[in-house]
């Protein structure tokens, strides 16, 4: 999942909503940092209610990746994906098809979802601005397993992008998946997969209601 789905239900708690972005931020502005569902749960008792708000959205996303990449429908549609780039990319040893088939499927969920509701984008971004990306820093050096410098530094410039607002536009997305393939030191994509990302986003329209039903209903275990 990605930030939309993970945040969209939670636009009403700026805080919550700002702790399921948290392990997103931190796979981009620095990936030694990482939050651990037992090291949060360890911690909850001993966190103002502002930071047990942040700390509860960080489970949240947690528990909702687990759900979500082991559903039938993810893993369809990951499949689906990645064997329309092999087609492109037939190399064996080239990792970008089946890395493509998962992040695509992620980030055109987010457009699916804007699709359906229009407003959402907006008012994500309009809560995020409610929130302090120190305080965000600050608790997530008490609860993750390395310190770091740079996170309120990135919720700032991500506030200011809004570049969930890319990925309803093909050539837009598609210059967003090169920026993501340099951070992990893989090829870019040519205009080719052009229209891979097309059909890719008709068939997560399709297919979004499945994938948010696997996490929509569920409630983090063990917590009010």
């Amino acid at each position: 999942m990605n930030y939309l789905a993970h945040g969209y239900r939670f636009i009403q708690s700026p805080l919550l909503l700002a702790g399921t972005a948290i392990p997103d931020w931190l796979s981009v502005v620095d990936r030694k940092v990482r939050l651990r569902t037992h090291r949060i749960r360890a911690q909850l008792d001993h966190l103002s209610p502002d930071d047990r708000q942040i700390a509860t959205g960080a489970l949240q996303h947690l528990h909702d990746d687990d759900r979500f990449h082991s559903s039938p429908t993810f893993l369809m549609l990951e499949s689906e994906l990645s064997r329309r780039f092999r087609a492109l990319m037939p190399d064996p040893f080239d990792h970008r098809p089946a890395f493509l088939g998962h992040i695509v499927t992620e980030l055109l969920l987010d457009d699916a979802i804007a699709h359906n509701h229009p407003q959402v984008l907006h008012d994500y971004y309009d809560a995020l601005e409610q929130i302090s990306p120190e305080q965000i820093q600050s608790l997530v050096n008490r609860l993750a397993t390395h310190a770091t410098d740079q996170l309120a530094w990135f919720i700032r410039r991500f506030r200011e992008s809004r570049f969930l607002f890319d990925y309803q536009d093909d050539n837009r997305l598609l210059t967003r998946l090169n920026q993501v393939l340099r951070r992990v030191t893989l090829p870019e994509m040519g205009e080719n997969c052009l229209d891979v990302l097309h059909y890719a986003r008709g068939l997560l329209r399709t297919h979004s209601l499945a994938l948010l039903q696997t996490v929509e209903s569920t409630a983090l275990p063990g917590l009010s």
